[in-house]
């Protein structure tokens, strides 16, 4: 049956609020806060996001991005969600095409994509001035510094070789559909808390993929060591095994020693993507025990 789009924004805010508790390595969460940025920016940064997906429900997926990111910047003063607003925009944005005219959630968000255009581009630039994100980088061509010509998936498919989530939109979220959300429906069936299927999905996403910002930050070299950290961590069980575990911990300190310049907050905003999927799909609810009680972690 229909979800209505009431029920979405919570989920997208659900979505945000456990992946910011989780004790994610390299990651701001209850426990470890960076200089500029505490765990409470990151709840309150949620909270701005279900209210600036709340507006006209038809409004245009840019337009959700626009005011998810000024209402942040209004209530946190930071950029935190930026990521998060663009690919949760047409996850939530894609639930009027459901369920009448399209069978599955997924074909709704390929749907949704293929309906983008200058108007989203033009908003979703905006969004990103106002964000103003770090290492933004100079684009070869559609710069955020001028205005687009181009329609928004246009603008993605450009960006989607060198950032995981200009890459969601040029694939229709393939890499959230295909192994994000699944690798965390697994972990949660296998370790009966969100917050263990959490932490063993980022370290699935890290091994698999480098993380676009600590790339855009320090060059993919440095990116790709700390995909072979995090495979090396899953090599000795993962968090199933003190001995991975003890590798995760180390793992963390390495992204943490250089005043957080290694925070893989890409990967952040992939999970938070995934856990909006499964909870759309009614795989998971928002009730779910969340707490892994590890003495051994974070």
């Amino acid at each position: 049956g229909g979800v209505s789009g009431v029920i979405l924004e919570h989920l997208a805010e659900v979505a945000c609020i456990w992946e910011a508790t989780a004790r994610k390595v390299g990651n701001v969460h209850p426990t470890a806060e960076f200089a500029d940025l505490s765990y409470l920016d990151f709840v309150q940064s949620a909270a701005a996001l279900g209210a600036g997906f709340k507006y006209p429900l038809h409004s245009g997926v840019g337009w959700k991005v626009r005011r998810a990111v000024e209402l942040t910047r209004e209530h946190v003063g930071k950029n935190t969600n930026l990521g998060i607003a663009l690919l949760l925009s047409p996850l939530v944005g894609s639930w009027e095409l459901m369920p009448v005219k399209l069978p599955t959630f997924r074909s709704a968000v390929e749907a949704a994509l293929s309906r983008l255009d200058e108007v989203d581009a033009t908003e979703v630039y905006h969004a990103i001035r106002l964000a103003n994100p770090g290492g933004l980088g100079d684009a070869p061509e559609q710069d955020v510094r001028d205005e687009p010509t181009v329609t928004l998936l246009e603008a993605m498919k450009l960006a989607a070789d060198r950032d995981m989530i200009a890459r969601q939109y040029a694939n229709g979220f393939a890499d959230v559909f295909d192994f994000g959300t699944p690798a965390f429906l697994d972990a949660f069936a296998k370790f009966g808390s969100v917050e263990a299927a959490i932490v063993d999905c980022q370290l699935r996403w890290l091994a698999a993929f480098p993380d676009s910002l600590i790339a855009r930050k320090n060059g993919l070299a440095v990116a790709e060591d700390v995909q072979k950290r995090a495979a090396a961590v899953l090599e000795l069980g993962g968090i199933a095994t003190p001995e991975g575990r003890a590798a995760g911990v180390a793992l963390d300190k390495h992204l943490r020693s250089d005043g957080n310049k290694l925070n893989p907050g890409t990967t952040a905003d992939l999970i938070a993507g995934c856990l909006f999927v499964a909870l759309r799909e009614g795989k998971i609810a928002p009730s779910a025990p969340f707490r892994w009680p590890s003495p051994d972690w974070l």
